[in-house]
């Protein structure tokens, strides 16, 4: 009998662990010995604080982040082919959505192994249902080009596809960076394009504001830099 893979999400930031994920998750914890993280000290601290009576050192650890090579990633699937049920830890919100893991789930497909995605938060899903733009026609673009006049072309383009399309674009930026992107963002989109800010989804400052380009040019500049956001822009 091979192992199942669990994709299990984690806390948005320092968000309660009781109001961003269901309390039978901490069943897998107690129950699971081996974990594919992304980062072992936040990881180790996120199930300190998940489960406190978990024994860190009882318990076997393997990294997959973007440095792993695909022979180290099949590697990972040997404790659940020799029967062991193994959990994908992500860093923040869920396992595989803009989060390393899908080359693993791919393969653990390939060699019959079970998977199963665990219900948690997701700042990208948070920020479209709050965004008042088309939950039923978008696309997520992870991180746009840092180069300026990449960048600019690529907003332009994403705001051709929300009009043409009728589509919500949806794409996120280094939290240092947010401010450049929401200067560039008002620069290169028609005053009538509609860009929604959402800003540490879950966490007690929450913040989400959607509106017109035009509004965000006469309005104040939200307090966004270094705090991590979702951008989302619509006709």
């Amino acid at each position: 009998m091979k192992g199942k893979l669990y994709l299990f999400p984690a806390t948005l930031g320092e968000s309660p662990i009781d109001e961003s994920l269901p309390s039978h998750h901490l069943h897998y914890l107690k129950s699971t010995r081996h974990f594919i993280v992304e980062e072992l000290r936040s990881a180790r601290r996120f199930l300190k604080k998940a489960y406190p009576e978990i024994v860190i050192d009882d318990l076997s650890f393997s990294m997959l982040n973007e440095h792993t090579s695909s022979t180290e990633i099949l590697q990972l699937l040997e404790p659940l082919k020799q029967g062991h049920d193994v959990i994908l830890l992500s860093e923040a919100g869920l396992p595989c959505v803009a989060d390393p893991g899908a080359a693993l789930v791919a393969l653990a497909h390939e060699a019959a192994i079970t998977v199963i995605p665990l219900v948690g938060p997701s700042s990208i899903y948070l920020a479209l249902m709050a965004s008042g733009m088309n939950g039923q026609h978008f696309v997520f673009h992870g991180y746009l080009p840092i180069d300026k006049r990449e960048r600019n072309a690529r907003l332009k383009q994403l705001e051709a596809d929300a009009w043409i399309k009728d589509q919500t674009q949806i794409f996120i930026e280094t939290p240092y960076r947010n401010l450049q992107m929401l200067e560039a963002l008002l620069q290169a989109c028609k005053p009538d394009t509609r860009i929604c800010i959402a800003m540490n989804l879950t966490l007690q400052d929450e913040w989400i504001r959607s509106q017109t380009v035009e509004r965000w040019k006469k309005g104040s500049v939200p307090e966004i830099n270094k705090k991590p956001a979702v951008f989302l822009l619509y006709r």
